[in-house]
């Protein structure tokens, strides 16, 4: 045991220790703040205050900013743990795997150590954001959560850092060099703003690209996150008004539906489940198999 912590001290340490990777983990969701704060977010407001008048400024702009965090906790929780495994691929690319063999550490706990420091840093990148988020939307929306709320997003958090770090430490095993890797960041911090739906409202979406969006882990993570964050915010612009209310969720991505199917929040929690054992199930013979070639 002392053996993984070691070793995930010792790659959480070159992780933050890289800034520019830090920094580079957190794009997307900066890209997504930018974007609502500079430009999207007076339009989505100016929107909304056409079609419910009777909403004040205020009440609008809370149901904006609560979605848009969401969307930004969501893809927060997968690229930081994507960025985590830069460690993996440079200590690959360098050939510390034999170093690392020749010492008395199993190849299992060398495994765990990349998983674990994987997980753990995708949940303290995405608490600190969390932490921002909330201190912005009370400080510029005037939105609070509720205790509730606030212990099931965590939970679902939790959850998702640990499915996504298991995912990224899968794909990432096939991963040889370090511009290969750069190169598959670039790609999913620019895709995965839409794949989320966070750029755009999935209703925005031609109906096939829509199903296809929604019918992905990455839309169905954000989706729990809108309807905590939202819940009482969307209420609030919409007046209590059913009809407006289920036609904005389904617009915005609070809720998900492919085909006739209703994605449901039992269904997202087992899939998120299934993956974290999954991946890392994958992700640790991979790892090995990458380790004993170069050993």
């Amino acid at each position: 045991m002392n053996a993984i912590m070691d070793l995930t001290a010792r790659n959480l340490r070159l992780f933050f220790r890289d800034r520019l990777g830090v920094f580079f983990s957190l794009v997307s969701a900066l890209v997504i703040f930018l974007l609502y704060t500079l430009f999207l977010g007076n339009l989505q407001t100016e929107g909304l205050g056409q079609s419910f008048p009777q909403a004040t400024s205020a009440e609008i702009k809370g149901f904006v900013d609560s979605w848009m965090f969401a969307g930004i906790l969501g893809i927060t929780s997968i690229t930081t743990a994507l960025g985590a495994m830069n460690v993996f691929v440079e200590d690959s690319g360098s050939g510390r795997f034999r170093d690392f063999l020749v010492s008395p550490i199993q190849r299992g706990k060398l495994i765990l150590g990349y998983l674990l420091s994987a997980t753990l840093i995708s949940l303290i990148m995405t608490a600190l954001v969390f932490i921002v988020s909330l201190v912005y939307l009370y400080t510029v929306s005037d939105v609070v959560l509720g205790a509730e709320q606030l212990l099931r997003i965590c939970g679902y958090l939790v959850l998702s850092c640990i499915a996504f770090a298991a995912l990224s430490a899968f794909v990432v095993s096939f991963i040889r060099t370090a511009g290969a890797y750069s190169a598959l960041s670039t790609i999913v911090g620019t895709v995965l703003g839409f794949l989320a739906g966070s750029y755009i409202p999935v209703g925005n979406f031609p109906e096939g690209v829509r199903t296809f969006v929604s019918a992905l882990p990455f839309m169905q993570s954000s989706m729990l996150l809108r309807q905590e964050m939202t819940a009482d915010t969307l209420p609030a612009m919409t007046g209590g008004q059913a009809a407006a209310t289920a036609e904005l969720q389904d617009v915005f991505g609070i809720t998900a539906q492919v085909g006739d199917w209703q994605v449901g929040t039992g269904y997202v929690l087992f899939s998120l489940v299934a993956m974290a054992v999954l991946f890392t199930l994958l992700a640790t013979m991979r790892i090995r198999r990458r380790i004993h070639v170069q050993a």
